[in-house]
């Protein structure tokens, strides 16, 4: 045996994505000042500059050990510098990803292999992506060789190559294979039903991660290894593995193996079983943290010769072998990361693992037939507390956009908190605030202001102006970070508590990968006026706090995320999660694919209740929570009047909940049927508004 000695690649900056959302990372060179005047005029032309940027998810880049440097290769970006072309048939995908140059290939069809089991040969510096659902490679997959470096894999299906024999030795068609690759980004994607493995990552491949991915409906899911040498690096965070007996993953001689915030699921009363969960062999150094092991048999094995460091793992139903040992290594030596805590783990994948509509759907791309289509150019300011970037305020980066901007301006955050308040003005639309780190968490905009601070000129917020960040723009996005109110009750029972951590008051605001926090009154959804629209949609996100804390009479959607209940002040537990004041004639708010849950006592939050502001009784404030996971924190009955105004003469309804909080229909606890259902989907809120990136 021979280990190979590495060059440590300690701390590079980590860039990268976190609950499906790609950052917008602006490749190197594309930045150029404006004109003798300027983009936002001669006195802003120092320090602001415009960039005509691609998709954020063309030029993402990974996180994990596929972000380190080493071997020749900074990071890993696929084929950002080079061209973006779409294809739809086999010949195209084929040409594109074995050539020599750069490409970014979105994949906007299905793509049958031919013969089975085919498995394209990509060459170095490629990104293939998924067009949105739409990409689907059906029957192969796809082989990295010796050397091939810097290649991406996003947003695709890899489906159906299985040859009817379960644990099959004779066809070795995986989804994904690599002989002696680095530097390799495998994303987003959902592998299933193929024949052997669906993930190889073999001799001596280095350098991978494999993040927010499904897994499922295959004898072996993801092996690495086949060497005796000791040189592996690859982190695997956020993936849904379920419903494949074995290799979830085993890993055998891999220098440094870090697996957090995974979900393996066996799911019961199925034909498979699973054999083992998560296995280190060999030499192998595991570090396992954070992950979730449901109804799997043997969860975590060792052989006495590997190692693995078990940090903060929940196992439910679980059975058999569960071991740990040895000293392993702390993988933020090598890169930044930030874990999500493990009873979000189910949620978060079952909302955000596989394919995403938002990505590969935006690009200016060639076409493989020579024809191209535009995107509209985006303007990118940074900011940076340490004065590294543009600006040293977000406000101050907001502020440098010009009125009546005509497209996208994002305003690219960098890591750290940003103790200020922050307002979008009406007459600034199509402003992204995007956090840059590899964790929602990385990047925090706070305050703490209540409805009954006293203002500097004279009298209080109110409730709307406590806003830590305030958005009266119309197509508006938040992405990537954490927008908080921490103003501290306890020590203020002198004045109005309701303190608001992000409000918004405008049309088409998208709310993506972010964490809104606060206590009372955390999510104020508004309208600009009473007789205007204004849609809301939330998706991959957190929201916390107590009572009355997604409230306003906005038509606001609240999809795939976690709804979290905290304790008051003073430790006691009850609450109320919303408080419609929804116009009559239009739709107020969806809980929808969600999970509702915290550590609050049993029994003691409400739903919600009608907020009928200001005692208007013209209003007719509407929640619907539907296909969501309840808490065993939810009451019995849970909707309750507010002011005087009972629940029972606005619009209060639940349809297919489960978990320990939901309940069965009566007259406390109204349920759709399922033609009302069909009128009330996401798609039926959001009317002719598709959110996208």
């Amino acid at each position: 045996m021979t280990d190979t000695v590495r060059t440590p690649r300690h701390r590079r900056r980590r860039t990268g994505m976190a609950l499906g959302v790609p950052l917008v990372l602006t490749a190197a060179g594309t930045f150029a000042y404006g004109t003798d005047l300027g983009l936002f005029g001669a006195q802003a032309q120092a320090n602001a500059s415009a960039a005509t940027a691609a998709p954020a998810w063309a030029t993402a880049t990974a996180d994990g050990f596929a972000s380190v440097n080493a071997l020749g290769q900074n990071g890993t970006y696929g084929g950002r510098d080079g061209r973006t072309v779409t294809v739809k048939t086999l010949a195209d995908l084929e040409k594109y990803a074995t050539a020599a140059e750069p490409y970014v290939i979105v994949v906007a069809a299905t793509i049958t292999m031919n013969p089975v089991g085919k498995e394209i040969k990509v060459a170095s510096d490629k990104t293939i992506v998924g067009s949105g659902t739409s990409g689907h490679i059906v029957g192969g997959g796809f082989f990295l060789g010796q050397g091939v470096h810097n290649v991406i894999i996003r947003n695709l299906t890899i489906r159906d190559a299985y040859q009817g024999v379960w644990n099959d030795k004779d066809h070795d068609f995986d989804a994904i294979q690599m002989d002696g690759a680095h530097h390799v980004w495998i994303n987003h994607n959902d592998l299933r039903h193929m024949a052997d493995g669906l993930i190889d990552v073999r001799k001596d491949s280095t350098d991978v991660t494999v993040s927010w991915n499904k897994l499922s409906d295959d004898n072996k899911a993801f092996g690495i290894g086949w060497t005796e040498n000791v040189v592996t690096d690859i982190t695997i965070h956020h993936n849904w593995i379920r419903e494949t007996e074995q290799r979830n993953p085993s890993t055998d001689n891999a220098a440094h193996a870090h697996l957090y915030n995974n979900f393996l699921e066996d799911v019961a009363g199925t034909t498979i079983k699973s054999s083992y969960g998560n296995y280190s062999r060999g030499r192998t150094k595991m570090v396992l943290e954070n992950s979730y092991f449901q109804g799997v048999n043997n969860p975590v094995t060792k052989d006495s010769t590997a190692t693995i460091v078990q940090k903060g793992n929940t196992f439910v139903g679980t059975s058999g072998r569960n071991e740990s040992g040895g000293t392993a290594f702390d993988p933020k030596v090598f890169y930044s990361y930030t874990p999500d805590k493990t009873a979000d783990v189910p949620a978060l994948l079952k909302a955000g693992a596989g394919p995403r509509s938002t990505i590969g759907t935006t690009a200016a791309a060639t076409t493989a037939a020579g024809a191209t289509t535009a995107a509209a150019a985006a303007t990118t300011l940074t900011v940076a507390a340490d004065g590294s970037g543009q600006y040293r305020t977000v406000q101050a980066a907001v502020n440098a956009v010009p009125a009546n901007n005509p497209s996208r301006v994002v305003i690219a955050v960098k890591p750290g908190t940003y103790r200020e308040l922050v307002k979008v003005p009406s007459n600034k639309p199509h402003v992204t605030i995007q956090g840059t780190g590899g964790s929602r968490k990385d990047t925090t905009i706070v305050y703490d202001n209540a409805s009954g601070t006293p203002k500097p000129g004279g009298g209080t917020y109110g409730t709307g102006g406590s806003a830590t960040v305030a958005v009266e723009a119309d197509d508006f996005q938040a992405r990537n970070l954490t927008i908080s109110n921490d103003f501290d009750e306890g020590a203020h029972q002198d004045i109005a508590g309701q303190a608001v951590a992000l409000r918004t008051a405008a049309d088409k605001i998208l709310l993506d990968g972010v964490i809104v926090s606060g206590d009372q009154d955390t999510l104020l959804v508004d309208t600009a006026s009473k007789d205007k629209l204004g849609r809301v949609y939330m998706t991959n996100s957190y929201v916390v706090g107590n009572v009355d804390f997604i409230f306003g009479r906005a038509t606001a959607v609240i999809d795939k995320s976690v709804i979290t209940l905290k304790k008051r002040w003073n430790g006691t537990s009850a609450g109320y999660v919303t408080a419609p004041s929804t116009a009559a004639g239009r739709k107020g708010i969806l809980i929808a694919n969600s999970t509702v849950n915290g550590d609050v006592s049993d029994r003691t939050f409400h739903l919600g209740r009608p907020w009928h502001a200001g005692g208007d009784a013209t209003l007719d404030p509407q929640t619907t929570v539907r296909n969501t996971t309840l808490s065993a924190a939810i009451r019995t009955t849970p909707w309750t009047d507010m002011s005087g105004f009972s629940w029972k003469d606005d619009r209060f309804a639940e349809y297919k909940n489960t978990g320990a909080g939901a309940g069965a229909a009566s007259g406390d606890r109204p349920q759709l049927t399922d033609a009302q259902a069909a009128n009330q989907e996401v798609a039926d809120w959001l009317g002719d508004w598709t959110p996208t990136a």
